[in-house]
């Protein structure tokens, strides 16, 4: 299969504005998808929990291993940390990388135990602590915030920069800073907006655009120029 990306497309001539484009964007995807209601977690630390375990995996694996913590002991900061590391890392084998992400998440408890105003921290301090704690990059730090917090800050995953490219409507191989401020100062300041515009990327990525994007059933056949072909 040799795939192409279209220098310009279509609707860069039907509209005048990258806010313009995505708000589209947006719009198609939820009239064909709905609203997601994602993340799919009971509490505000299961969010950041699963925000860690994610890394590198399916999301059905850090569900697996979510079960397996909840049927070990109370999902909580104190509870993990009494774990015997052994236990913990068993419990959540299902997510891969088991070891490193035992350290990371005891990591994470450490700081949130010490840190019990949370809430109470603007934006870029909030951010910028939790990209101090080990293990916690930009992207597990900006999922914490806009699921966990509700901050508005745009997730930039493998998925957004896939959908984003393929629409040419952003230069995919941006820095990942570069990229979420482009399109944080394109949007609206909306935590709920960006919640629901990432949930719905991840939807459509996962089941249409994928690494070998399935065009003939895509929702968004009439915006975007990305195109399959065989040799």
């Amino acid at each position: 299969m040799e795939r192409k990306k279209v220098k310009t497309p279509r609707w860069a001539f039907e509209v005048n504005s990258l806010k313009a484009s995505l708000e589209a964007l947006f719009q198609q995807l939820f009239a064909h998808y709905g609203a997601q209601h994602w993340w799919p977690a009971e509490t505000q630390f299961e969010v950041m929990l699963g925000a860690v375990l994610t890394q590198n995996t399916a999301w059905s694996n850090v569900e697996k291993a979510i079960q397996n913590l909840k049927s070990t002991c109370e999902l909580n900061c104190e509870s993990l940390l009494a774990l015997p590391t052994e236990q913990l890392a068993q419990a959540i084998r299902p997510s891969g990388y088991y070891n490193l992400k035992t350290e990371r998440l005891l990591h994470l408890c450490r700081f949130l135990q010490a840190n019990s105003d949370l809430k109470t921290w603007d934006d870029q301090l909030l951010r910028q602590q939790f990209l101090s704690v080990h293990g916690i990059g930009p992207e597990t730090a900006d999922d914490i915030l806009l699921y966990a917090f509700q901050r508005p800050v745009f997730v930039i995953d493998a998925y957004t920069r896939r959908l984003f490219g393929r629409l040419g409507l952003v230069d995919a191989g941006l820095a990942y800073e570069k990229l979420r401020k482009t399109i944080e100062q394109t949007l609206d300041a909306d935590a709920g907006y960006y919640n629901e515009f990432h949930a719905l990327i991840v939807i459509h990525a996962k089941s249409v655009c994928q690494t070998h994007p399935k065009c003939e059933v895509c929702p968004l056949g009439s915006i975007c120029d990305y195109e399959t072909k065989s040799n």
